[in-house]
């Protein structure tokens, strides 16, 4: 019998994964209980027991919508069902005030504690069942924000101890996947709620660029991140680098040399100063484009200015010839 080709497309992307797990490791598939992660989580118990892998598979409720806790017991039993090795489900509080959207905040309390799952059941890895159709929500949303390089370059493959193998299959392949093993799915009403921005861009905004551009925007999309990433990526390194030279600190203060600084190239010295900054303790989720160019503008068209304020009551002075990011009482 002809293994279905969604099927084996996602089997396949997880394999390549996997090969890079040592046997006899662990590794742990996020399941939210949809097609996506439903169609990992099986291909991971499939390939990853021929490769004598442990799989766990872990489920996090974040209480935000009713019956929250009875669909993450439903969910541990599917994913018993599909074979995981262990289950495990945890139950996260996202905070509604963290300068962030709930999407963002949810996002965020999840990974922790995924992260935490991880470390406790020795998990060389933790799955997530992002796919390309993500990825190209993902680069559009970018595009709309004008929020730069780093977004558009969508989202990374693998980053601390998460990877996402489903990015080069689609979200129909990993639903025809779970429908050629007879695999029951859970559609998440707030994929399909208007209010959420991602869902008004994955049900009208993409479907008309399709209809209007022809098809595949989603796939071109999707390949635009794929090559600028390694981009971003060297940019991002460069920057490190510099950075590592450049900083130095007087007491709790962080300093950085206006003359390193301005000869620098612009992309890298704009990295360099949020680098900088978040060092300091700007949250990352509050420290905009604007805040970085005022920054630079102390670099570069520094007419007396006397300070720039950032998010995280901090304040950035230029003062004899060095950038100061000040905190706290040296505020006063």
């Amino acid at each position: 019998m002809t293994l279905h080709p969604a099927l084996a497309a996602v089997r396949l992307v997880v394999r390549r994964v996997l090969a890079a797990v040592e046997p006899g490791g662990a590794v742990l598939v996020a399941c939210s209980g949809g097609a996506d992660s439903l169609a990992l989580l099986s291909a991971t118990v499939f390939e990853g027991h021929k490769m004598s892998l442990k799989v766990v598979g872990a489920t996090v409720d974040h209480g935000l919508q009713d019956a929250s806790a009875q669909r993450a017991a439903t969910v541990v039993e599917q994913m018993a069902g599909l074979g995981a090795d262990e289950t495990v489900s945890a139950r996260v509080d996202v905070p509604v005030a963290s300068g962030q959207g709930p999407e963002a905040a949810a996002r965020h309390a999840r990974y922790a504690v995924l992260e935490q799952m991880a470390t406790h059941f020795e998990a060389s890895s933790v799955l997530l069942g992002h796919t390309r159709d993500d990825q190209a929500e993902t680069v559009l949303l970018g595009l709309a924000r004008g929020s730069g390089g780093r977004a558009v370059a969508g989202m990374r493959r693998s980053f601390d101890v998460f990877a996402r193998p489903l990015l080069d299959v689609s979200r129909a392949d990993t639903v025809a996947a779970c429908e050629a093993e007879g695999i029951e799915v859970w559609s998440d009403p707030h994929n399909q709620d208007p209010r959420f921005t991602r869902a008004r861009v994955r049900h009208t905004v993409l479907p008309v660029l399709e209809s209007e551009l022809g098809p595949g925007v989603a796939v071109a999309l999707a390949r635009t991140a794929e090559l600028l990433r390694p981009d971003m990526e060297f940019l991002d390194e460069l920057a490190d680098a510099a950075y590592s030279s450049l900083a130095g600190a007087d007491g709790p203060t962080i300093t950085l040399p206006v003359e390193g600084l301005a000869a620098l190239a612009a992309s890298v010295r704009t990295r360099v100063l949020r680098l900088a900054a978040l060092e300091a303790g700007s949250p990352s989720s509050e420290l905009f484009h604007e805040h970085v160019v005022a920054m630079e503008r102390l670099v570069t068209d520094w007419r007396g200015q006397k300070w720039i304020d950032l998010p995280g009551h901090l304040r950035v002075v230029r003062n004899d010839g060095n950038l100061l990011f000040l905190s706290g009482q040296d505020l006063t």
